[in-house]
């Protein structure tokens, strides 16, 4: 009877032993995983739930694969949110190293140069990856809840493309983009010459941000940014465009009148000497730096090119600057 016993004992422990060192063998088999397989974990997931998704697009043979090996590890493997991306040829110890690294594909969010704020909280709710925890807030509140010391958000925002994990909130994007403006825009304010008529790096920025909406080709950019900083110096009004659209909110349907540019707003430049209060738009790294480094010359005027090529004539004097509408604005000679 005891022998039996064990004999039973011996071969249980034997068996059991089998199954240990098969399901640790499988562990480190390669998987046949589809080349454009995607795994979606989202926030809250539970193990139990990721492991049937897994086993239920046949990449585990059981679920057991991973929920069991979790269990002998005290949390080691607790998975993150996000959206993964497997080697065909993973093997399941891979998968759970990645599901708890949270090694996910980074989602990619772009704001362009010359957005404005709205337009970048726009992107963010239309990127179902992101977590919308400010963007319903007053920009006050935004602005608050990123650190921000100005009043304003508008043109406080790197436009770039910006790299994050899926599940992350709004208010972690809006920081990175607020605080690399700050560093590139100290950056290019160290770098200034020093007789603009700027008193500071703000005042820059939404001069940048006027030349960002008024550059149509690139070539230009340094230009433009002269015309303004020259009738700056001389307290010539600026007369841009822009910042009368800005002014005019949603009442600006796509064309500006001359009764527009007669109403006077903060925003505009036609009616009101230096610069608006705040940036009208998003700025780029070459429209500040466009602004630091303005040429010295003598323009004070600039019209789009009638060959619709987007770069502008460059004029001294109104003279010059009327034969340059007649020419490429009204087509006379």
């Amino acid at each position: 009877m005891r022998r039996a016993i064990l004999i039973l004992t011996i071969s249980g422990f034997l068996l059991t032993a089998a199954i240990l060192l098969w399901f640790f063998w499988t562990l480190k088999q390669p998987l046949n995983i589809p080349e454009n397989y995607i795994l979606d974990v989202p926030k809250g997931a539970t193990l139990t739930r990721v492991a049937h998704r897994l086993a239920d697009d046949g990449i585990l043979p059981h679920p057991f694969f991973i929920t069991l090996p979790m269990r002998f590890t005290d949390g080691r493997y607790t998975i993150k949110a996000g959206r993964y991306r497997f080697a065909n040829n993973a093997t399941i110890a891979d998968l759970l190293e990645k599901l708890a690294a949270g090694v996910a594909i980074p989602v990619m969010i772009t704001f362009t140069e010359g957005m404005r704020f709205e337009e970048f909280k726009r992107v963010l709710r239309n990127t179902p990856d992101i977590t919308n925890t400010v963007l319903d807030l007053p920009d006050s509140e935004i602005l608050r809840a990123i650190g921000a010391s100005e009043a304003f958000p508008e043109g406080l925002f790197f436009p770039d493309t910006y790299h994050i994990a899926a599940g992350s909130s709004d208010i972690s994007l809006l920081k990175n983009a607020y605080r690399e403006m700050l560093v590139r825009l100290s950056a290019a304010w160290e770098k200034r010459r020093k007789d603009l008529p700027l008193a500071t790096p703000y005042e820059a920025l939404i001069l940048a941000s006027i030349v960002e909406k008024e550059t149509g080709h690139d070539e230009d950019r340094l230009l433009i940014a002269s015309v303004f900083v020259n009738r700056l110096r001389i307290g010539m009004r600026l007369q841009a465009d822009p910042t009368v659209i800005y002014g005019m909110g949603d009442r600006y349907q796509g064309k500006i009148r001359r009764r527009d540019l007669d109403a006077d707003t903060p925003y505009n430049t036609y009616t009101r000497a230096g610069l608006p209060p705040t940036p009208i738009a998003s700025v780029s790294q070459a429209s500040l730096d466009a602004v630091m480094q303005a040429p010295k010359n003598n323009y004070l005027y600039f019209v789009a090119h009638s060959d619709k090529s987007g770069s502008s004539v460059f004029s001294e004097t109104l003279n010059e600057h009327n034969r340059a509408v007649r020419k490429h604005i009204l087509g006379r000679n």
